[in-house]
């Protein structure tokens, strides 16, 4: 039998068995290739984790539901925030009533939140069960020692809910040294433990730039390769650096390097390069990590607190968005936006690059990965209860975290990950 021969593209010809062989390896690229992307979408936040190798392993009880767990009671290596929220009978750790200052603008129970059942949920990880917070372990963790939280509003939402859960066994002075309330400085006399919060919504220098004036949706300058000093200056010698940074990047940026304009995200200007607002994001880290590398004194552990996610449902937060739930969603309920996995993955790939620098320097970075556990909470935020003195309340707030509330579970994760560096 005559064997017919198939001329390809490049001219060369191929029998029919060996065209065969061609089609199915592409098909079984193609599976894979689809496969692989399943396994991510299933779950981007740990596949991803475990793609740039963080340290997000500690030891803690068992659950009953690992599956290689000997007993409830046993010391078992799982990953901290990949699980589920589930019910806890339990009330809140404290309330609008407790002793420590918790910013109106998160203060539901001030403002009149009807409902109470967003306060009656617990992070649950699946291989393990992440313990209550304990006020008094913490601060004999921290004794004699220093932690600043360094961000935005939301690394101050961070930093109140702490304070507010250390409430329970000490009242801290106010040992501030500006009248900025952006930057504030707890100090617990008995501990010897100072905390601080320094406002830094871009990490870096930046400036405002919209000949009409600042706005939120404004035009900002970004000097991607010039740390802001307004934080760098002051945590040389401190123990503990919580460092975040995330909703600012929506908005139009103009890109600075060397003092000189390299592009610009969302600036509607056509004589400049446009850049992604991920290469903004990727750069102001790049810079920051280096900065702490570079600091001749430091010797603290680096804490990078991921993505916190909004959900505005029914419009977008300027335009009738709202959040108006009252309890988690499951997992396959959760809406994944793009740019939430894209700043993800911007930031650990960032931090990727500094554990391996500070390797060399003895420094630690280590993960505090708040964005998969909080894309399950839209119940968690303030809505329309809370806000500052003259805000606008028909805007509502679905980006911050009611103080008590789901944010607590940070500091519960920040006091495990403390515990395993002790």
């Amino acid at each position: 039998m005559k064997a017919y021969m198939i001329a390809l593209p490049s001219g060369k010809s191929k029998s029919p068995d060996n065209l065969n062989k061609l089609i199915l390896l592409i098909l079984m690229s193609f599976l894979l290739v689809g496969t692989t992307f399943l396994c991510l979408y299933k779950n981007p936040f740990s596949q991803w984790r475990q793609n740039v190798k963080m340290v997000y392993q500690h030891s803690l009880p068992a659950s009953e539901n690992a599956s290689n767990s000997t007993s409830i009671g046993s010391l078992h290596q799982c990953d901290l925030f990949s699980g589920n929220w589930v019910p806890l009978a339990k009330g809140p750790y404290y309330t609008n009533a407790t002793k420590c200052v918790i910013d109106d603008r998160q203060n539901c129970m001030k403002f009149g939140r009807p409902d109470t059942e967003f306060l009656k949920w617990t992070w649950r990880p699946n291989e393990c069960e992440l313990p209550l917070f304990d006020a008094a372990l913490f601060l004999e963790l921290v004794r004699g020692k220093s932690m600043a939280f360094i961000g935005d509003s939301l690394a101050r939402n961070q930093m109140q809910s702490l304070v507010c859960l250390l409430a329970s066994v000490a009242d801290p002075v106010d040992v501030s040294y500006v009248e900025d309330t952006r930057f504030r400085r707890w100090f617990y006399a008995e501990y010897n433990f100072t905390l601080a919060a320094f406002w830094s919504t871009y990490l870096v220098r930046s400036e405002e730039a919209d000949p009409n004036g600042y706005s939120l949706t404004s035009l900002m300058k970004l000097y991607l390769d010039e740390v802001d000093e307004s934080w760098a200056a002051q945590v040389e010698t401190f123990s503990y650096i919580i460092i975040s940074a995330g909703q600012w990047f929506l908005r139009p940026l103009m890109y600075y390097e060397k003092g000189q304009i390299v592009g610009c995200y969302f600036c509607n200007q056509t004589n400049v390069q446009s850049l992604t607002r991920y290469h903004g994001y990727k750069m102001v880290f790049r810079t920051s990590f280096r900065t702490l590398l570079n600091l001749k004194r430091f010797e603290g552990i680096t804490f990078l607190r991921t993505f916190s996610p909004q959900h505005y449902e029914n419009g977008v937060w300027n335009n009738g968005g709202n959040c108006l739930r009252t309890r988690p969603i499951a997992k396959q309920e959760m809406e994944l936006e793009e740019y939430i996995l894209e700043f993800y993955w911007t930031q650990l790939e960032e931090l990727r690059a500094a554990q391996k620098e500070g390797n060399t320097r003895g420094l630690k970075f280590r993960l505090l990965d708040a964005t998969q556990l909080m894309m399950l909470r839209p119940d968690g935020h303030p809505s329309h209860y809370g806000h500052g003195p003259g805000e606008n309340i028909t805007i509502a707030d679905c980006v911050h975290w009611c103080l008590p509330g789901p944010i607590d579970t940070w500091n519960e994760a920040l006091l495990q990950m403390l515990k395993t560096e002790a």
